[in-house]
């Protein structure tokens, strides 16, 4: 029998691209298991290093396989991933239970020392999912140019880097092949896509070239950047019935003088014609952003700027962090001046205004038919989701199991009753 292989992903989907990657190179010599709680031979943690919250996690997580390596009820122990990005002689340290720590984009290193053969030079394509088989994400490209000040990812994975184009296809084409029905495209910033490699963005031209292809139903996109935002990727996704109309952009502040501190390369002003400019363009569009509070130099009056603006604005999803300084960012230099207390204080208010501004724009479709794709059975429900919600981050659509549905099957369901981040139908 092949020896078991548990990889336990933490942190963002890209995370969970790169140790999807890694399992398909193993697979021909290990049992593989992502993120189960059964006895496994070998361990792989892909630990998340973003903010203080992931890293503890991370580390957590880490001292608890070691204690199962200590005591010999599992076999080896490797660590990757952003934390041993950041952290690897601190951690080479302090936890010698493991057996060796690995950096990002070391998917095929890790790989060559477990099958003992030299480690491949060509991009992997290939991908045992973590998901459940009717969505996946394709990450299409590694890094960030951009600077903000607050955020460690240039940090810990480099520049922008995109994945050629004839990778991405190949990928998408056989994940299509396996009954992907929905691609979330992901990176650190999506519309920087090419830029790298000419100068231009290519990312309407990938997107027309993913439509083509067979299988897919749903094409989602995931973290853009509101500077040099392209007009013509927000007709594509009005005027094709694969894109769905969603994006998921933070915009992390409204005040001229903190997106200036945090060199998001913004204004206030342009911010809001942003923001107006994409609900002219596709006008049933779900808006999910992040707002960070408590950056260094916020006022009463910056934070009372925001409230007013996720008011008025009234985006459809939106999530709030409260600023943790991180190590090497040059917000790590600045006074962290606004006490935690406040800082969850404001982060609190914040998603109380969201929470009435979801379920009034959830009581609004009371009564509409959507097309929605089904998750999963739990309890007495479906769970499903529209084109205008995201797994694992956005709202769900319950369904009463009252006749047999199947899960990754698209129906049509006429929408009874709405609460603050869900919503209950019934298939028509």
């Amino acid at each position: 029998m092949r020896p078991t292989l548990n990889i336990i992903t933490l942190g963002c989907s890209k995370n969970k691209v790169d140790s999807e990657h890694l399992a398909a190179l193993l697979e021909h010599k290990y049992l593989i298991r992502h993120d189960s709680d059964r006895k496994a031979d070998v361990v792989i943690i892909n630990t998340c290093g973003f903010i203080g919250d992931a890293q503890e996690e991370s580390i957590d997580t880490i001292l608890e396989y070691a204690e199962l390596r200590k005591q010999g009820k599992i076999k080896k122990l490797y660590v990757t991933g952003c934390l041993s990005q950041r952290f690897k002689k601190d951690l080479q340290e302090e936890i010698h239970e493991v057996d060796a720590f690995y950096g990002v984009e070391s998917v095929n290193l890790i790989a060559a020392d477990l099958l003992k053969e030299e480690p491949a030079k060509e991009y992997c394509s290939r991908r045992v999912l973590s998901t459940p088989k009717h969505y996946a994400y394709l990450k299409i490209s590694e890094g960030c140019n951009r600077r903000c000040a607050f955020c460690a990812i240039p940090l810990i994975r480099g520049p922008h880097v995109s994945v050629p184009m004839e990778n991405l296809l190949d990928e998408a084409r056989q994940l299509a092949k396996h009954g992907v029905k929905e691609l979330i495209l992901i990176a650190q910033d999506l519309t920087y896509y090419g830029h790298d490699l000419d100068g231009k963005s290519h990312i309407v031209e990938l997107v027309k070239a993913l439509c083509d292809i067979d299988g897919f139903e749903w094409i989602r996109l995931h973290y853009g950047y509101p500077l040099g935002f392209p007009d013509e990727l927000l007709d594509l996704m009005r005027e094709h019935p694969k894109i769905c109309h969603y994006i998921d952009l933070p915009l992390q502040h409204i005040s001229t003088h903190i997106l200036k501190d945090m060199r998001r390369g913004v204004d206030r002003e342009q911010t809001i014609g942003f923001v107006k400019n994409v609900r002219k363009h596709v006008p049933d569009i779900a808006f999910r952003t992040t707002f960070i509070v408590g950056f260094p130099g916020e006022t009463e009056e910056d934070f009372e700027e925001l409230y007013q603006f996720i008011k008025d604005m009234r985006f459809e999803r939106a999530g709030v962090f409260a600023f943790s300084p991180e190590e090497g960012t040059p917000a790590y230099e600045m006074p962290d001046d606004v006490p935690d207390e406040v800082k969850q204080e404001r982060v609190e208010k914040l998603m109380a205004i969201q929470q009435n501004i979801s379920l009034e724009i959830n009581a609004q479709r009371v009564g509409k038919t959507e097309k929605v794709l089904i998750d999963r059975l739990e309890g007495d429900y479906y769970i499903g989701r529209s084109q205008y919600d995201s797994p694992e981050v956005d709202d769900e659509m319950l369904i009463p199991a009252d006749e047999e549905l199947r899960i990754g099957a698209f129906y049509q369901v006429n929408i009874t009753q709405a609460d603050y981040f869900d919503c209950y139908g019934v298939v028509v």
